[in-house]
């Protein structure tokens, strides 16, 4: 899908993402050192995060567009799509017992 089959609003949004998520990998910092954000910004930033993931799936819901964005664990139960399977055109093999009567 090309940018421009999305709204101004996701435009927007996936910006914000990218950009909030550059930030928190530019500022990453090694376990034991101080974090040069404050917990409050971290915070701030999870939730902001959530918002906006939590609006792309709506935005998606209404468009028609299945969000596929989720990822998913190895071991992870996958949702069954059951696809019927016509046999009636397939030919049975005739068993030897069938063949008397």
């Amino acid at each position: 899908m090309s940018r421009d089959d999305y709204s101004k609003e996701e435009q927007i949004l996936q910006t914000m993402r990218k950009v909030l998520t550059d930030v928190a990998k530019d500022t990453y910092t090694k376990p034991g050192l101080k974090h040069p954000l404050s917990e409050e910004t971290i915070i701030s930033i999870r939730d902001c995060l959530g918002l906006i993931a939590s609006r792309e799936k709506e935005l998606a819901d209404e468009a028609g567009r299945p969000s596929e964005k989720r990822p998913r664990y190895v071991d992870e139960p996958q949702k069954s799509t059951v696809i019927p399977i016509d046999t009636s055109g397939l030919k049975k093999k005739k068993s030897p017992d069938s063949e008397s009567d």
